[in-house]
């Protein structure tokens, strides 16, 4: 199902990367936290394809789904990051297999998110669909029973990790229930001190994965394919079952 939407808002998340903010009418229109959109443009033959970063919650509340779009010669890429205004028309198509949507009677899962690079756009989706979860769970006392969340998260520097403060802000209102560890691995600058409590300088390593290896616990992965496949094989060699495996690569 295509749906039309429209540029409600734009800025730059980081130096190479445009947050983009889509209104969607069609009450029809929903998606499961960590699904992408096929993205059509007027004029643009090539059609985009790019994960939505926002959680179902935003769209079922506000009508609103969030982008967040790297830069590159790809055309999509390329009209969003030159053309796109307030009030652009495009249309939508929501597809992929890459989702987390626990019914409420479903057994209580943990969640450890593995992203590099511009792959933290769907798991950011899943992270913030967790804190809406809790957030149901304590105001209602029924609904699902989230476990804990421990988001993995590498990029080059500190300027290139995208949503930081969204991310803190969740880590510092869930204390018990959502953690972060960010990593860079090409950072000359000094770090802040505010994310230096949560920084670590190289990459993600397979023992940090290891130590959160349980029954209970599903494992996300997004980023470059070598990064993908090498995760995804450790935790198969580590006898994960492959259904707690779940990976999307799409670059």
């Amino acid at each position: 199902m295509v749906s039309a939407a429209k540029v409600c808002g734009a800025a730059n998340e980081s130096p190479s990367v445009k947050r983009l903010c889509l209104h969607v009418a069609d009450k029809d229109f929903s998606f499961k936290a960590g699904q992408w959109i096929d993205f059509f443009i007027p004029g643009v033959s090539v059609v985009g394809g790019f994960s939505i970063c926002s959680s179902p919650r935003l769209l079922e509340q506000e009508r609103m789904i969030e982008l967040a779009v790297k830069y590159a010669n790809h055309p999509p890429a390329l009209w969003i990051h030159n053309q796109c205004t307030l009030d652009s028309e495009v249309a939508v198509r929501v597809g992929g297999e890459f989702f987390f949507d626990p019914q409420p009677a479903d057994a209580s899962r943990n969640l450890v998110l593995i992203a590099g690079g511009v792959g933290i756009n769907p798991l950011l989706s899943i992270l913030r669909h967790t804190a809406d979860l809790h957030r149901e769970r304590a105001h209602r006392g029924s609904g699902y029973e989230m476990g804990t969340t421990k988001l993995f998260y590498s990029a080059q520097n500190t300027s290139e990790l995208l949503f930081k403060k969204n991310i803190l802000d969740l880590v510092n209102e869930f204390p018990e229930k959502i953690a972060c560890s960010l990593h860079v691995t090409k950072q000359t600058a000094q770090i802040s001190a505010e994310l230096k409590p949560y920084v670590t300088e190289g990459r993600i390593t397979e023992k940090e994965i290891r130590d959160h290896i349980s029954q209970e616990t599903l494992f996300y992965i997004c980023g470059p394919p070598p990064m993908t496949d090498f995760f995804s094989k450790q935790l198969e060699n580590s006898h994960v079952p492959k259904e707690h495996i779940c990976f999307e690569k799409w670059w």
